[in-house]
């Protein structure tokens, strides 16, 4: 008989590739917001080719305006685009100058970073970037957004994004790190300073029996003992990050938590904050349904963080699949370095 599969693929659109750039791209400057600003003038005015000239006016608009507000806008010391903002808002120096040096140093990185999500160019990209011409040319994926139901509200996305990051780089924090929470006086979010991620360590003593002593990826080797080499990292399956995008579910949840080696959690091929492929997902349904079938300690935990019976179990994590693979778009797989070890 064939074996039936419980969980199907999903295939990202359009506006899912966009904002996974806009929440979970590298965010060393407010560059990538800016970028993002632009691109959506332009979609919205139907422009497909354009020079970095006329690109630069853009740009450096929503940059000037955010820096009147946010004076950081950046993790590095120096910038001299940056600086040209500054003493354009001071009229110090011309828009024609601003120009001139916003097309000179504005896009050295990010119009090649942009599309990256993970350390991978998302599918389908929205432009093309022609360093020779000094052009970007927008692709049909960049106008099918403009289809979209709410194309505005990729704007205010982006903007309130751009927001979150600002405040981080103000308070010195990590944006994964930044609680946000919701207002039900005035409908708005806010961040709570004061927190800081839980550190998780007990949880390999609870997780090993299972696991058996295999990374639950590779299958490789991996101990509790914290005075071994081969001490066993604590991974969040679906990436810790998504929680703020998500506060009503709690992925520091044991049902959330495998053990892995080293190398499959942070290695030069490791997960980090990629999104573990399908396979794997079936892998942490058997994992939790083997806990809870088995009485273990931990059964009423897990049925209470993701459903009573394993039909609602199932929806579960299919939903929080669709999610994450919407935002995080690509997925990580490595190769397994035995047979099935649990």
């Amino acid at each position: 008989m064939p074996k039936i599969e419980i969980f199907k693929e999903f295939k990202p659109t359009e506006d899912a590739y966009w904002r996974s750039i806009i929440l979970y791209g590298n965010n060393t400057a407010s560059y990538k917001f800016a970028l993002g600003m632009a691109l959506l003038d332009l979609i919205e005015n139907e422009q497909n080719i354009v020079s970095l000239k006329d690109l630069s006016p853009i740009f450096a608009k929503y940059i000037c305006e955010h820096l009147n507000v946010a004076p950081r806008q950046t993790t590095n010391n120096s910038s001299t685009f940056l600086e040209a903002c500054k003493k354009y808002n001071e009229n110090i120096i011309t828009t024609e100058r601003l120009i001139d040096i916003t097309e000179k140093n504005a896009f050295n990185y990010v119009l090649d970073k942009f599309p990256i999500v993970n350390g991978r160019i998302i599918p389908k990209p929205f432009y093309e970037y022609d360093k020779r011409n000094k052009q970007i040319i927008l692709t049909d994926n960049s106008f099918k957004l403009k289809g979209i139901k709410y194309f505005n509200d990729l704007r205010k996305e982006t903007e309130a994004r751009w927001k979150l990051v600002e405040t981080a780089w103000e308070l010195g924090i990590s944006t994964n790190l930044l609680q946000v929470n919701y207002s039900k006086d005035n409908y708005s979010l806010y961040i709570d300073t004061s927190f800081r991620r839980k550190n998780i360590t007990s949880v390999r003593d609870a997780l090993n029996g299972y696991q058996k002593g295999f990374c639950f990826y590779c299958f490789d080797n991996i101990t509790i003992d914290c005075d071994s080499e081969k001490l066993c990292d604590i991974d969040h399956f679906f990436p810790h990050a998504l929680q703020a995008q998500r506060p009503d579910i709690n992925f520091d949840g044991v049902w959330n938590l495998v053990l892995t080696c080293q190398d499959c959690n942070r290695g030069n091929n490791g997960k980090f904050a990629k999104l573990p492929a399908l396979k794997y997902l079936e892998r942490l349904h058997t994992r939790n349904e083997y806990l809870i079938s088995s009485h273990h300690p931990l059964r009423e935990t897990l049925m209470l963080q993701t459903g009573s019976t394993e039909k609602e179990r199932i929806k579960f994590l299919q939903e929080i699949y669709n999610f994450a693979k919407m935002n995080l778009v690509s997925e990580w797989s490595i190769e397994e370095k035995r047979e099935k070890g649990f």
